[in-house]
């Protein structure tokens, strides 16, 4: 079988990540053709035929290579199948990934939108046109057309993972092995790059922002316009309120660093509090919250989604323990995001990490180098990592912005 790809397929690493997925899948390969770009600015083109004993090997070869964005060049249209139960797509559907995607219906290319990994492609008609978009799984009906199988499918790949840029030096591997100043104020430099191009900022955080003394420092970039969404869990919340209005985290002093005397009720007492008003907004209005991150995101209406999970405390009344709803309004949130960054938080950082389309800049700061690793391994190769401790990356990142509102473009 016939595949290729178009792009900066060496100094990207992804000619030697396709053939590994060849050889590594039990298959084998021949370079047809092979047209290299001769200044680093110019695209490289690829084709391969690749072969395999087993049928199921090849299929499964193509599929991966199609997650590297490698498309089969022939001219065919796409194979529409419809579905017939809900929430059921047809045996052989196409799987999303997260890279720019169209399809190819009645001889003409239509580009996917919603982009996403994980997803069906549903094509439609309106009108005289056709549109195709993602659509999950759960939210198939019946008789929606997807597509089925590779054919008449076109990936186009993610090279910029090693383009020249002062960026991209984090881009290279997950190392801790870089200074914490230099990255901070790399971050500061496309977090002011995001928002003089229009572009949405959604920050993804866990509660070690609190843990680690830097709510009130978090709060002031919510408060001069720096963040256009935030996505948590309960945890960050609670804890925030918390430290707001008890000065402890998890029972901790945020003053002195020391246990305090029955503090590890102080989280039970902060939920109890919103609960009494109804809500963050509520506790806000009747003045029982005055400081810190989700103050300082209803004081400026920044929307945010707490995302419930079945460890949760309380939970806070804002927290949507419905994982479906949460899901929803994770990915209405993320709707163009140019820049997101993930604060310590594997969970919520996978999850967004797999709503969004490789062409966001995802950015995630976290002390353990697996979290990135993680988010890599699952498809999102658009990530830069930077393994550091939060608390201390957040105090020199936010010095960098505290005298500045972003410069809307």
């Amino acid at each position: 079988m016939q595949i290729s790809a178009r792009g900066h397929l060496i100094d990207a690493g992804l000619l030697g990540s396709a053939l590994d997925v060849v050889t590594g899948g039990g298959g084998s390969y021949r370079i047809l053709s092979f047209d290299i770009g001769r200044t680093m600015n110019d695209e490289s083109e690829i084709l391969l035929e690749v072969e395999a004993d087993d049928p199921e090997d090849l299929n499964g070869i193509i599929a991966n290579l199609g997650a590297l964005g490698f498309s089969r060049p022939d001219n065919r249209d796409v194979k529409l199948t419809a579905v017939t139960t809900a929430g059921v797509a047809p045996d052989g559907f196409y799987s999303t990934t997260n890279l720019a995607t169209r399809v190819r219906v009645d001889g003409s290319w239509c580009a996917v939108g919603d982009q996403r990994m994980d997803a069906t492609i549903v094509v439609e008609s309106t009108g005289p046109a056709v549109v195709c978009r993602c659509v999950k799984l759960r939210d198939l009906v019946p008789g929606q057309q997807i597509v089925q199988g590779h054919a008449g499918v076109d990936v186009t790949p993610d090279t910029r993972k090693r383009e020249a840029s002062d960026f991209s030096f984090m881009s290279s591997e997950i190392s801790s092995e870089r200074r914490v100043d230099d990255q901070a104020v790399m971050l500061a430099g496309l977090w002011r790059e995001a928002k003089a191009a229009g572009g949405r900022v959604v920050l993804v955080g866990g509660p070690v922002i609190v843990h680690t003394g830097q709510a009130e420092a978090l709060s002031g970039l919510i408060a001069r316009g720096w963040v256009d969404a935030l996505l948590a869990g309960n945890a960050l919340a609670v804890h925030d309120v918390e430290a707001a209005v008890l000065g402890t985290s998890l029972g901790i002093s945020q003053r002195t660093g020391r246990a305090e005397r029955f503090g590890h009720m102080n989280h039970m007492r902060a939920i109890n509090l919103i609960r009494q008003h109804g809500d963050l907004a509520g506790a806000v209005e009747a003045g029982a919250l005055t400081r810190g991150v989700m103050h300082a995101c209803v004081t400026r209406g920044v929307p945010f989604s707490l995302a419930g999970s079945i460890r949760d405390d309380g939970p806070l009344p804002d927290t949507e323990m419905d994982l479906l709803a949460a899901q929803s309004r994770y990915a209405e949130l993320l709707e163009g995001a140019s820049l997101v960054i993930v604060l310590g938080t594997m969970l919520h950082g996978i999850g967004v990490g797999n709503m969004l389309p490789a062409a966001v800049q995802l950015v995630c700061v976290d002390i353990n180098p697996a979290v990135a690793s993680k988010l890599s391994d699952r498809g999102s190769s658009h990530t830069v990592a930077i393994v550091t401790d939060v608390g201390l990356f957040l105090a020199i990142l936010c010095r960098q912005l505290q005298d500045e509102a972003p410069v809307a473009g």
